[in-house]
């Protein structure tokens, strides 16, 4: 699939072309290379809010090689007061595991929430400290920041150092690429969305994650919302009757998730 990088030298290579040819026939250039700075700028604003694209940076966003029928439900924006208790209520009864990507800022208001988390035996990773609209705006001293300050938070309460990181809306661009790799972190997807933040029903919800779903795969949801813990039961079942095992990200691409 297309990248940063081989987009920008497709594009030059064009560029030239254009010149080339421009200079030899006469052509006139301006409006080709308009039409060619459009295209640009569309696949990288399209790479950019789309992760699954992995056009800025690689993620983690499922694992198809993997022998045992695991999957991994994540949850972001956490932990919230009222909703992380009861996602930490289901996946005890149906003996699931989980991966919450929580917010820096909420980790400080709710400590003890975040610590059940911990307690339950499931992993947490970095998903920012403010979780800023214009995060993707950001400039890579001001992401590092917020990554940072974020991971200190999580040591200072639970001795952790966490690198796993779940991009905030799911954007990414050269500057989140850079921080990143500075903090030390892996960045992991999904291709699974389950669109619980939305207006859809918890049937539809429901219905979208399990339409397709097989080993490997890795959902999206938020422990943020009573609608997301309608989906979570009924989820939890269907796995259950399909003898599936939700396990977390670490455990389903075997890899660490703490320093």
């Amino acid at each position: 699939m297309l990248n940063y990088k081989s987009v920008n030298i497709i594009t030059v290579v064009a560029s030239l072309v254009l010149l080339f040819t421009s200079y030899f026939y006469k052509w006139s250039l301006w409006p080709l290379i308009i039409v060619l700075a459009i295209i640009w700028f569309l696949v990288t604003t399209a790479g950019s809010f789309f992760v699954k694209w992995n056009y800025h940076l690689k993620s983690l966003h499922s694992n198809k090689i993997i022998k045992e029928n695991r999957i991994a439900i994540t949850f972001d924006d956490g932990p919230h007061p009222e909703f992380t208790p009861k996602v930490l209520e289901l996946l005890k009864k149906y003996n699931a595991k989980a991966t919450f990507f929580c917010v820096g800022k909420h980790i400080e208001a709710y400590p003890n929430v975040f610590k059940e988390i911990i307690k339950h035996g499931h992993t947490v990773g970095n998903h920012t400290y403010t979780h800023a609209n214009n995060f993707g705006f950001f400039k890579t001293k001001k992401v590092i920041d917020e990554l940072q300050k974020t991971n200190a938070v999580v040591k200072s309460i639970e001795g952790l150092t966490m690198q796993l990181y779940r991009p905030a809306f799911g954007v990414t661009n050269p500057r989140i690429k850079k921080a990143i790799k500075l903090v030390g972190l892996q960045s992991i997807g999904w291709n699974i969305r389950s669109l619980d933040t939305t207006s859809r029903t918890p049937k539809m919800i429901f219905n979208r994650i399990t339409k397709k779903l097989s080993k490997g795969d890795v959902i999206l949801l938020h422990d943020t919302s009573l609608k997301t813990i309608t989906v979570l039961e009924r989820l939890l079942l269907f796995l259950q009757k399909q003898n599936m095992e939700s396990v977390t990200i670490d455990s389903l691409f075997n890899i660490k998730a703490y320093a």
